[in-house]
C-alpha cells in the first residue's frame, strides 16, 4: 500500500495532509525518514508520524440486517442505500459484498477489504447463500428434483448449478444456492411457473444473520466469521 494511503487510513488525516507531512520529513519507515508519499509499505513495517508509531490499519467487516426498500449500492438518487445505515468513520470507503435486490431483506455483508469481497463474490468460490422464499402459488411436488438438477433461466444458455430446498409450508421454503446470477432466486421460480412474493437471506457461507439484529441494524463480524470466507 502507498505510504500516504496507509497513514491516512490509520489516522484522521486526509491524504493531502499526509502528503505534506511526508514531504516535510515528518514520517519514518523502519526508523528511516521517507519523503516520497508513493513509497510502498506493508502492514508489519514500523511507520511513525512526527515521532509517534502508527498502528497498522485494520480492515472492517460488518453484517447488516437489510430492510426492504434499501438498495445495495454506495450511492443512489432514488433510494436510501445500505451504506447510509452504517454509521462508521470513513463509511464512504465501504463496499457491498454480495448485493440484495431492493425488496429483498436479510443478511448483507459490508467491508472495505477488496480481496475479501472478491473471495466472497467470485463465481469460483461457489459460496452458498441460503434464503427463505415465500411464493405466490403452492409449492409443487417436483420443485425439489427440478432445482437439484439445475433450472434453466430465461435468456440463459446454461442451467443454474444444483440448488437444494426444504419446504416449510405450502407456500414457503428455504433455498440454498451456490452462485449469484442477476435476480437469480426470482428467476428460478419464474422458470418453475411460480412467483416470489417475499425473499429473505439469512446465511452466506458460514456467516448467519444475527437474531439480535433488528432490521436496519448492523454489527462487526467476529474474527472467526471473517476467517470463514
Amino acid at each position: 500500500m502507498r505510504l500516504d494511503k496507509y497513514i491516512s487510513n490509520a489516522t484522521d488525516l486526509s491524504r493531502s495532509e499526509v502528503k505534506r507531512m511526508i514531504k516535510a520529513g515528518m514520517v519514518e519507515v523502519e526508523c528511516q525518514i521517507v519523503t516520497n508519499p508513493a513509497t510502498k509499505v506493508i502492514s508489519d513495517q514500523e511507520v511513525s508520524l512526527d515521532g509517534s508509531i502508527i498502528n497498522a490499519y485494520k480492515h472492517r467487516y460488518f453484517m447488516l440486517n437489510k430492510p426492504a426498500g434499501i438498495v445495495s449500492v454506495t450511492k443512489d438518487a432514488n433510494h436510501p442505500t445500505a451504506i447510509s445505515l452504517i454509521y462508521e468513520h470513513r463509511s464512504e470507503e465501504l463496499q457491498i459484498a454480495g448485493r440484495l435486490d431492493v425488496d429483498t431483506t436479510g443478511l448483507l455483508l459490508v467491508t472495505d477489504d477488496g480481496k475479501w469481497n472478491h473471495r466472497l463474490t467470485s463465481p469460483r468460490s461457489k459460496c452458498t447463500k441460503i434464503y427463505v422464499v415465500t411464493l405466490a402459488n403452492p409449492i409443487d411436488s417436483d420443485y425439489s428434483d427440478r432445482l437439484a438438477h439445475g433450472v434453466l433461466l430465461e435468456g440463459e444458455k446454461h442451467r443454474c448449478l444444483p440448488a437444494t430446498m426444504e419446504q416449510i409450508d405450502s407456500h414457503c421454503l428455504t433455498l440454498a444456492i451456490g452462485e449469484g446470477k442477476y435476480h437469480q432466486v426470482k428467476r428460478m421460480f419464474a422458470a418453475l411457473g411460480n412467483h416470489v412474493v417475499k425473499l429473505h437471506r439469512f446465511k452466506v457461507g458460514d456467516i448467519v444473520l444475527d437474531d439480535n439484529l433488528a432490521e436496519g441494524d448492523y454489527r462487526a463480524l467476529s474474527d472467526a466469521e471473517v476467517a470463514s470466507i
